[in-house]
């Protein structure tokens, strides 16, 4: 198991880890957070070279992805850099990249009852203005879940808050602040149950952000 205790904070600088062979030619990588080798819960950052393929497979629990990098494709379609999608139990594909691609992926980890299947360019998406002079695109919701894309501009500060049922950030570009460190593009971050901070940026920052999923 690689990171299973949903009591710790975890700060995974991913641009630092080695790629690891997955089971599959062509397709390598990172592990973040993981229950058992090939099932269960995991969330990696995923690299396919130019012309890789996954055999099919189906998603207990659902799949949600987020491309950082190139082209993702399957049946279904092709996903460029900025495509946010979750594919729900019972959802079978057999994706490849014909260019290559990185993308964010969390496997078994969809609510029992959250069947959404969602598909979002984040590119032409509109975002709506949140707290302060931030710019918030939301991606889903489900119960207390919320995940979204925060665009946070130079100089901005936000309140002490903390996180009921969690947080897990990011950071696609730009670097992100707190009391605690400094994140750059690249870093993912899982805060526990009713953890606090006060996030600043000093530039230009976008993440991605999930709250309210993780073990009270």
């Amino acid at each position: 198991m690689i990171n299973m205790d949903f009591s710790q904070r975890v700060v995974i600088e991913t641009a630092q880890k080695d790629w690891v062979d997955s089971p599959m030619p062509g397709v390598k990588r990172k592990p973040l957070a993981r229950e058992d080798a090939e099932r269960g819960h995991a969330t990696s950052i995923v690299r396919y070279e130019p012309g890789a393929s996954f055999r099919a497979h189906d998603h207990p629990q659902g799949e949600e992805i987020l491309v950082l990098e190139g082209v993702f494709s399957d049946e279904t379609g092709d996903y460029h850099a900025g495509t946010y999608f979750r594919n729900p139990e019972g959802f079978r594909h057999a994706p490849f990249s014909k260019e290559g691609c990185v993308i964010l992926v969390k496997l078994h980890q969809f609510q029992e009852d959250d069947r959404a299947h969602v598909v979002i360019d984040t590119h032409t998406a509109t975002f709506q203005p949140g707290q302060g002079n931030l710019q918030v695109l939301p991606l889903h919701q489900h119960g207390s879940e919320q995940v979204a894309l925060v665009h946070w501009p130079a100089g901005e500060r936000f309140q002490e808050h903390a996180h009921f049922a969690g947080e897990e950030i990011y950071v696609i570009s730009g670097e992100l602040k707190d009391e605690l460190g400094s994140y750059p593009a690249g870093t993912w971050i899982r805060s526990p149950h009713l953890s606090k901070h006060f996030p600043y940026t000093e530039e230009e920052t976008l993440i991605w952000v999930k709250v309210g999923h993780l073990p009270l």
